[in-house]
Formats: structure tokens, C-alpha cells, sequence
């Protein structure tokens, strides 16, 4: 299963949702997915869907994924992380309307950067490729970043700091 989370920001994060959806349509995607759409307005069609998810749903489905995918808010991709997974992080942009700026770009850039356990996609349209090749991707990543959470939470805590 593919969890897709979109976040509760009040700006729509169609681009991403539809993308998702038509990769489903098209046969890309065989396994079933799960969104939490928040406040986009696009109503997915192929995918099972929800605006907002109680917290224990969320944990459930990224628990149960083998692939999640989150927006760049950091609530959002942290938790994958505390739970061993391997986020795919979209960030939102505001040439898309999708932010106020681009600080999800550049704190998911900074994260995958430092700490190298995030997978950060700017250009949707590589979405593909990941999500083709993700096991093959995340067995390739350090192995020693995806348990480590205390040295990782000491080192968002300093990105975040210099970020803002």
C-alpha cells in the first residue's frame, strides 16, 4: 500500500494528488493507495481518499505502507521517520500556490542533505521513477540513519534553527 499525506495546510496540493491518481488510472501504480487530500479540491478518483485523518488513522496507514509520501512539512515526514520508514518528500511550491514560499524546498533539500533519510522530489514528474524503483532506492541509502533517532532529532533541531 501507498500512504499519501498532504498535511493540513489551507493552500490545495492538487499537483501532487493527481499525479498520484493518474499513475493509479494508467496501471502505473498496481497497489492499492490511501490520501489524505486535506484542503486540495481535487477529489481523487482511482485512489481511496479522505480530507482529514484522525492522528491514530495516520499512524496506521504509514505503518502499514511500504511506500509514504508526504508533503515538506516536517510533522509530516517525521513521523514516517520515527515509525523506520523512508519518506518520498514532496514539497509544496509557490509558484504552484501551494505555499506562501518555498521553505518546504528548501528545508526537505537541507534535510535529505545532512541526514540523508528523506527522498526529496522537486519535479513531480520523477515521482515515477521513485516510486518504480523505491525498495532498490531506500537499499541504497545509509543504513545506519533509519533507526538513529535521537542523533537525527539533534540534527533537524540545528537545520531547523538555521533555517529560520
Amino acid at each position: 500500500m501507498i500512504f499519501v499525506t498532504v498535511g493540513t495546510h489551507e493552500q490545495p496540493f492538487n499537483r501532487l494528488l493527481e499525479y498520484i491518481d493518474n499513475m493509479k488510472r494508467d496501471g502505473v501504480i498496481t497497489e492499492d493507495v490511501i490520501m489524505q487530500t486535506g484542503f486540495s479540491t481535487y477529489e481523487p478518483m482511482y485512489c481511496k481518499w479522505s480530507k482529514l485523518l484522525p492522528y491514530k488513522e495516520m499512524v496506521e496507514n504509514v505503518n502499514d505502507a511500504r511506500i509514504v509520501i508526504t508533503h515538506g512539512g516536517p510533522a509530516s515526514f517525521i513521523m514516517p521517520l520515527q515509525i523506520g520508514k523512508t519518506p518520498i518528500v514532496v514539497p509544496r511550491q509557490k509558484q504552484f500556490g501551494e505555499h506562501v514560499n518555498n521553505h518546504q524546498v528548501e528545508f526537505a533539500n537541507a534535510v535529505s542533505q545532512r541526514m540523508g533519510t528523506i527522498i526529496p522530489i522537486v519535479d513531480v514528474n520523477q515521482l515515477q521513477d521513485i516510486i518504480l524503483n523505491y525498495n532498490d532506492i531506500v537499499a541504497s541509502m545509509p543504513l545506519g540513519m533509519k533507526s538513529n533517532n535521537g542523533k537525527f532529532n539533534k540534527e533537524l533541531e540545528k537545520v531547523v534553527k538555521e533555517i529560520f
